[in-house]
């Protein structure tokens, strides 16, 4: 028997406090009948000493608490998913929102999702292709990884999700890949652009997205990357699907979760973030992953803008600890014109040599990787050393390596957005551009691969 109650006491912000309760429990889904008889979803945050603090999932502007009630219903909050959501659009709360039918459903799965036993987890060691260099070159991406992109605000981190979405693929299987997007608290333009894109470029087809509009409930940011984990989960561990999730943006989930936290009267951590800040963004990065026995996996791609560009901000920080790496995109590279305005040297991917290699790439990758890396580092030297002392003062080396700098920012980190290169295409550039330096330079590379690599650009440079 559900109980009804016309206690709710209290209201502060997304939050009803509910007085006289029996018997609620954590996360248990709440209705909330208001006095014009419209129905309203939340979930208990907290109960104790006969009272639930009640989540609402809407707006609560204009809720007369005298005359409005709630009912407990018993359960947790759950997603009906199946394969039908493929190629459908969905809001923050699972809601179709192409104007679409309602999913009809072959299971309803718990939106908190089931941890993975550590001792079931498959290593993560098999290469994602993007088409972007700076990732598939420098900064590998491996099925079952979660490498967040670090962003700032006015730089083209949608682009950069986008295209990755249209372009992702495993090399050499015939493993059905799928994309689950979720974009949190962003602009009605930007969901249009995504929604557009996905469409335009067929995309659409074999992706599942789930969109929380800046003017949408708060509370909808909050629920949205769990929403859309689980959706993952189903196509990856029950439809044996690579799935790819990219969530978006990340900052705009904190922000929720601090206005909440607030609301909570909670005492707050660095910068009125949550204490538990931490622990919260892990229950949502840790369900990326494989699991022995399954063919399917989840890759995790999450996008956050870094506050006034700080790395050191409390999202960016907690994230890298969790994570395995980083894409930091680089204002500097941005307002030269570059795209993707990938910075190289800050970024990284933990996990890029277990992806890379003979079968997987190919067998120069790992020199190729190195030696470019080392190369753009000491080009980024010369640089500044040419700025002090003015190019004069450089010798025929440093002059090498400062062309390399530049050669390598417009030719490998710069590509078209419609652009998708394959591995191979990456790899073959990376040979031209080390070909601009003597051989006596290239110590991270193999002399066999040298021979065998260098020697066919140089044909083609001739030809």
């Amino acid at each position: 028997m559900l109980k009804t109650y016309k206690t709710i006491r209290e209201a502060a912000g997304p939050l009803l406090v509910v007085y006289d309760v029996e018997d609620a429990k954590y996360e248990e889904l709440v209705e909330i009948e208001t006095q014009d008889g419209v129905m309203k979803r939340g979930r208990v945050l907290e109960a104790s000493q006969g009272r639930a603090v009640v989540q609402v999932f809407e707006d609560t502007r204009g809720l007369n608490l005298k005359d409005s009630k709630a009912r407990f219903l018993g359960k947790t909050m759950k997603l009906a998913v199946s394969g039908e959501m493929l190629g459908r659009v969905f809001n923050g709360a699972g809601n179709p929102k192409d104007g679409g039918p309602e999913v009809v459903a072959e299971k309803y799965l718990d939106v908190n999702g089931n941890p993975i036993n550590p001792y079931c987890r498959e290593y993560p060691n098999d290469f994602i292709q993007t088409g972007i260099s700076t990732i598939d070159g420098l900064n590998t991406l491996v099925k079952g990884q979660k490498l967040p992109i670090f962003s700032g605000a006015g730089l083209p981190h949608s682009m950069v999700a986008a295209q990755i979405a249209r372009q992702a693929k495993v090399l050499g299987s015939n493993e059905q890949f799928s994309v689950v997007f979720g974009a949190m608290g962003i602009t009605f333009e930007e969901a249009e652009f995504f929604i557009e894109e996905f469409r335009k470029t067929g995309a659409l087809s074999k992706a599942v997205v789930f969109i929380n509009l800046a003017d949408d409930p708060v509370i909808e940011r909050i629920t949205l990357p769990r929403i859309a984990l689980t959706a993952a989960e189903f196509l990856a561990f029950e439809k044996d699907m690579q799935v790819l999730v990219i969530l978006t943006d990340m900052t705009n989930y904190c922000e929720a979760l601090r206005e909440v936290s607030a609301a909570r009267k909670e005492v707050p951590g660095r910068r009125g973030y949550p204490g538990y800040l931490y622990t919260d963004l892990a229950t949502i990065y840790e369900r990326a992953g494989r699991i022995k026995g399954k063919k399917g996996s989840i890759t995790q791609i999450p996008i956050l803008t870094m506050p006034e560009d700080d790395i050191t901000h409390p999202i960016p920080d907690l994230s890298g600890y969790i994570t395995e790496g980083q894409i930091l995109l680089s204002r500097d590279l941005h307002r030269k014109g570059i795209y993707p305005p990938v910075d190289v040297l800050p970024s990284l991917s933990r996990l890029k040599d277990k992806g890379i290699g003979e079968g997987k790439t190919r067998e120069d990758h790992s020199g190729v990787l190195n030696q470019l890396f080392a190369f753009y580092a000491r080009g980024r030297e010369v640089r500044e050393l040419a700025l002090i002392l003015g190019e004069s003062a450089l010798t025929d080396i440093d002059k090498a390596y400062l062309k390399f700098a530049e050669e390598f920012e417009t030719r490998f980190v710069n590509q078209d957005y419609m652009e998708d290169r394959s591995i191979e295409t990456t790899l073959n550039i990376g040979w031209e551009l080390m070909s601009i330096l003597p051989k006596s330079e290239m110590k991270r590379v193999k002399e066999e691969y040298i021979e065998k690599y260098l020697k066919d650009v140089k044909k083609d440079s001739k030809s």
